[in-house]
């Protein structure tokens, strides 16, 4: 569970429903003739949810094809379990208007949308990862199983447009989440000296505000960003429940990536670079440095503080980037 994207659906890196959707009455699902099931309101003048009736492969739905919609949502498992919401990563999302070849398919449902319509659609999970995503299912989500979507269309753009808006969204995103990270901070901070004290834990913190125990010493210099590193890992909360590891994830074998590029929780960034060749320890890392308030499914709530017991297993010079059309100096690819 140490990379941003691991676990998330690959096309909805950020996902919340709108709460007003969600409580709207106790209507039943409808059945397209494709088979996805779907509730659709579109709001009045009053400001009123009422059912909407879906026109599928009418000239309004084509139109939007190609188009970049902006989305509040948020997804639950069968058991309604909330996965993820983009009201925990404070950004809607904006997906890409396509058609697609798959019956039932959760681009036929966003297309059902207008500006300011809201939805909820119920997806095989086996199916949308299959054929939607294709990737595995993750754990967390049961074979045979249904995922539950509740969505608000709150914006209709062509793709220049969507990009135009892409940085101001960003930079209301990284607002509102220091301000996050500056409330639960200490909130973390306490817990975690808690923790320490009860665990008899003898423990450094770094100026981020990681806290980390070498166990076993390694040898040679500590890992630095531009390095490549392996690393062998078990990843528990502090009530001890595990949640993921390199013997679960990665078939045993240590993960590997790169230091400096952002490719890992800023809390490995920070951590890791502690350790050198061959060493072990604990890292201790709040969740700002983790994941946020941003929840992983049931076993990772959100503002989880992340336990990682670790081995750096390597620690080597990352490959020559290869040289672009113009020869060697060009910029990297």
């Amino acid at each position: 569970m140490f990379k941003r994207s691991l676990y998330l659906l690959p096309a909805l890196a950020v996902a919340f429903t709108s709460y007003s959707c969600k409580n709207l009455g106790k209507d039943e699902f409808v059945k397209a003739p494709s088979g996805l099931e779907y509730k659709l309101y579109s709001q009045n003048k009053e400001g009123e949810y009422e059912i909407k009736e879906a026109k599928v492969d009418s000239a309004a739905y084509k139109a939007k094809l190609d188009k970049v919609m902006s989305f509040e949502m948020e997804y639950r498992n069968s058991k309604d379990s909330l996965l993820f919401s983009t009201k925990d990563n404070a950004m809607p999302i904006q997906i890409k208007m396509v058609a697609s070849p798959n019956k039932g398919s959760i681009e036929e449902a966003f297309l059902m949308l207008d500006k300011g319509d809201s939805a909820v659609f119920r997806i095989n999970a086996d199916t949308l990862f299959a054929k939607t995503f294709r990737s595995p299912l993750p754990p967390f989500i049961e074979k045979g199983s249904f995922l539950t979507f509740f969505v608000k269309a709150i914006n209709l753009q062509t793709e220049q447009e969507a990009m135009a808006d892409y940085p101001k969204m960003m930079e209301r995103q990284q607002k509102e989440m220091e301000a996050r990270a500056a409330k639960q901070g200490p909130v973390d901070d306490k817990k975690i000296q808690e923790y320490v004290k009860k665990e008899n834990l003898q423990m450094q913190k770094t100026p981020s505000g990681v806290y980390y125990a070498i166990t076993q010493a390694g040898s040679g210099p500590n890992a630095t960003d531009g390095k490549v590193v392996s690393v062998k890992y078990k990843g528990t909360l502090l009530n001890g429940k595990e949640f993921d590891s390199s013997d679960k994830s990665n078939g045993g074998n240590p993960i590997e990536f790169p230091l400096g590029q952002n490719q890992v929780i800023k809390g490995w960034e920070d951590g890791i670079k502690q350790f050198n060749k061959g060493s072990k320890g604990v890292l201790l890392i709040p969740s700002p440095l983790g994941y946020g308030s941003m929840a992983r499914g049931a076993e990772l709530p959100a503002n989880s503080i992340l336990r990682f017991d670790v081995e750096l297993v390597d620690i080597k010079d990352a490959p020559a980037a290869p040289a672009g059309p113009a020869g060697p100096g060009a910029p990297g690819m």
